[in-house]
């Protein structure tokens, strides 16, 4: 046990720590623009983060699978390889606050699936709390009242198949240590994303290469701190935390990239967060397994 277990201070700080790595993750994708095509700007991100698994590389030549895990492990990523050059086209396209705010919604699908194809009891609660959840997007996205250009589109299917990605993970977790799961994911989505990059390549500057590294790393740094986070809290003290990610975002959208503040966005960023909370309480007051994600274990 370590020195931050069952230390819910720690836990919040940890999970403000991880906001912090994820909001950068996108600021620095929204410095990159879109003079590289997205697909590619992905696969040279998950490229270079291969670097971080070295630690594992013993692991990966010692393991044996059978043909259903190879199956969850190939499916995971394709399923994740979408979602990712997804998220990259979005990012560089619409406000990092939207993009944030959007983003909440993949454990809201994440529920809907476990519920029908885990086989997870989806009480009356849980779907009330679905409903605020969609509720929450449609107020970010005000259709008719507002543009809802392709990264807006791009989003909303970002966070199902980022959904989908967590409940192929959680099912794996049973067979396969968490370090496999993620080292087996950064390597089957750099080749899925590899033929895609090579569609369009655009031959990166150094200091594109280096933006890159950058998301590499922080992405990295913001996935082992939310592991601290939940070392030293439950989830339902950890999940509110994750609404502080879209304040960053949006001041930095505000104050660095002049995209403004869309009052919208924050409020229904503030209900899908209020809503996968509950989820995450609930979960917690039952006692059971939990199924529904924090919202930064559904990030790039």
């Amino acid at each position: 046990m370590t020195i931050f277990a069952a230390r819910p201070g720690w836990g919040i700080f940890w999970m403000i720590v991880t906001g912090g790595c994820f909001v950068t993750v996108t600021a620095l994708v929204k410095l990159l623009g879109t003079r590289i095509p997205a697909p590619e700007a992905a696969f040279l991100r998950y490229l270079l983060g291969l670097v971080f698994l070295i630690p594992v590389l013993g692991q990966l030549r010692r393991i044996k699978l059978n043909r259903t895990e190879w199956t969850l492990f190939a499916g995971r990523g394709v399923v994740h390889t979408i979602a990712v050059a997804l998220w990259f086209f979005a990012m560089a396209r619409i406000p990092i606050a939207d993009v944030t705010a959007m983003n909440y919604l993949s454990p809201i699908y994440v529920t809907l699936g476990a519920a029908l194809f885990l086989g997870e009891k989806l009480a009356l609660r849980r779907v009330m709390a679905v409903g605020v959840a969609l509720l929450g997007a449609l107020i970010i996205l005000r259709p008719g009242l507002r543009e809802v250009g392709p990264g807006h589109l791009a989003m909303l299917f970002t966070a199902v198949f980022f959904g989908a990605s967590y409940l192929i993970a959680k099912r794996m977790t049973a067979t396969a240590s968490p370090g496999i799961v993620v080292a087996m994911l950064s390597i089957t989505v750099t080749i899925g994303l590899a033929p895609l990059a090579a569609m369009q390549w655009v031959t990166p500057t150094w200091g594109e290469l280096a933006i890159l590294m950058g998301v590499a790393c922080f992405a990295t740094a913001g996935h082992y701190t939310m592991t601290l986070a939940f070392r030293a809290a439950p989830l339902a003290v950890t999940q509110p935390v994750t609404f502080l990610q879209l304040v960053w975002a949006v001041l930095l959208g505000a104050l660095v990239f002049d995209e403004g503040v869309d009052i919208f966005v924050v409020l229904g960023g503030m209900v899908i967060v209020g809503a996968v909370s509950f989820i995450s309480w609930r979960e917690a007051v039952l006692k059971r397994r939990a199924i529904t994600p924090n919202v930064s274990a559904t990030k790039v």
